[in-house]
């Protein structure tokens, strides 16, 4: 029995015949999520035929199906002309998450190659911060002035409605002789008054509307109030220039939990494919590995210094990385409060002292849980109470330590401008260490005698 070929496997065999018409087909047979996988197992020289192959408007639509970082790498491998003319059919959205995933050498020369209006304008989103309405908007609306009528704008939807086909138009917006947004119409406002009518007689005025600057966490926010299929976004001078959808803004959070869970994974690079290539993928991860090399010889140090006390009474060997792990935890738990309480606003950066005095209680009161737990356990097991008390000390001290440190952290590097989940991690976890090691092994040496003699 002839066996079933694989979408990357067709697509190749499209590839390779070089026929455009059949290649689009078959992709509409597929999801974008298939798309994506069978594009991603093609070879570098089969995605670049692909692409060649296609039409830029089809080149274009299959681009917007695959991650923004493949997608770069690839139009990065094509020849500029064709990359420019691809990379115009984008929405604007796409054109610039694509381009900001691009070198800054490769970028411009696209740049230059491209309608001068339209790079005209992605040069000014790729201003505005990925997290932030500018950066989020798209700049393919529809605005028309105060004066004009029903008439006017139904003339206009006619003459270009196949450039219009592809907006995502919810609304009409009214702006004024310098483009300030005045006014909001919606589709049903213009089906049954006389097209005569002026749209100023018809919009809703002084419309909802955000600050170009505006964070991604008033964005969503915004749209948890207000059932909007969009809201337009205007500049410091009240001009329109642009759109954000609320899929738009789902997308972002999502996208910075994605990329918050990689920073703590250690992918801390951008993202990460098994497609990428081999340099690329060891880099994003040898950046991480190698800073946690540093940051564990600190915390082995104090190690050294105790070694002669590990010696004498090897049993606390056992008890070092329980210390440390246990209070690493609690200090994780701390980080991730300080983290979620910053995201919501409920605390702010300059709120170290009350964020200090919260965590104190919660570290006592755990601490002195924990250590008497682990505490008892060391003297059962040793018979030793001299033993449970250090090792029981050293837990209770280093969680308190821990729990204070992971509180305010994330306050400290937000206040530095650091990102809080990328650096708290790897910094709490040496400190935790090096402190778990150090309560073990001083308090032990203050009471060697008792804990040999037993």
């Amino acid at each position: 029995m002839q066996d079933i070929m694989t979408s990357w496997e067709v697509l190749s065999k499209l590839v390779s015949a070089g026929n455009s018409a059949e290649l689009i087909d078959y992709i509409d047979t597929l999801s974008p999520p298939e798309t994506a996988r069978a594009i991603s197992r093609l070879t570098s020289e089969e995605q670049q035929r692909l692409l060649s192959i296609l039409s830029p408007e089809d080149a274009a639509e299959v681009i917007e199906d695959i991650p923004e970082v493949q997608a770069a790498e690839m139009v990065e491998e094509m020849d500029i002309g064709q990359a420019a003319a691809i990379l115009e059919e984008l929405d604007s959205d796409h054109l610039v998450d694509v381009l900001a995933e691009m070198d800054e050498e490769a970028s411009q020369a696209i740049l230059n190659r491209m309608d001068q209006e339209d790079a005209e304008e992605a040069r000014k989103f790729l201003e505005y911060e990925p997290d932030c309405a500018g950066g989020l908007m798209i700049s393919e609306y529809l605005a028309y002035k105060a004066d004009d009528t029903i008439q006017d704008l139904l003339d206009d939807l006619h003459q270009n409605r196949e450039e219009y086909a592809d907006y995502h138009v919810q609304y009409f917006y009214v702006v004024d002789k310098d483009e300030r947004l005045i006014g909001v119409l919606r589709m049903h406002d213009l089906l049954f008054p006389r097209r005569t009518t002026q749209l100023a007689a018809l919009m809703i005025p002084s419309p909802l509307r955000v600050k170009d600057t505006t964070p991604l966490k008033k964005l969503r926010d915004f749209f948890e109030e207000h059932e909007f299929l969009g809201v337009p976004v205007v500049d410091e001078d009240d001009r329109m220039v642009g759109v954000v959808l609320p899929g738009a803004v789902e997308e972002e959070v999502s996208k910075q939990k994605t990329r918050t869970f990689l920073r703590l994974s250690g992918i801390i690079g951008g993202e990460e494919f098994r497609t990428m290539g081999l340099l690329s993928r060891s880099g994003r991860r040898l950046a991480w590995l190698t800073m946690n090399i540093l940051l564990n010889v600190i915390a082995a140090s104090v190690i050294a210094m105790y070694q002669d006390t590990l010696a004498a009474a090897i049993t606390l060997a056992v008890f070092l990385p329980m210390v440390s792990d246990m209070s690493g935890c609690s200090g994780n738990q701390a980080v991730a409060v300080s983290m979620r309480e910053l995201s919501l606003g409920l605390v702010r950066p300059s709120e170290l002292l009350w964020v200090l005095a919260k965590e104190a209680r919660v570290g006592v009161l755990n601490g002195l849980v924990l250590g008497l737990l682990l505490g008892a356990i060391a003297w059962l097991w040793q018979g030793n109470i001299w033993l449970g008390v250090v090792v029981g000390g050293a837990l209770a001290a280093n969680t308190l330590v821990s729990v204070l440190l992971g509180g305010m952290l994330p306050l400290v590097l937000k206040r530095l401008k650091l990102d809080p989940a990328l650096v708290s991690s790897p910094l709490l976890t040496t400190v935790t260490d090096m402190c778990g090691f150090f309560f073990v092994l001083s308090f032990a040496s203050a009471v060697l005698p008792k804990i040999i003699g037993s």
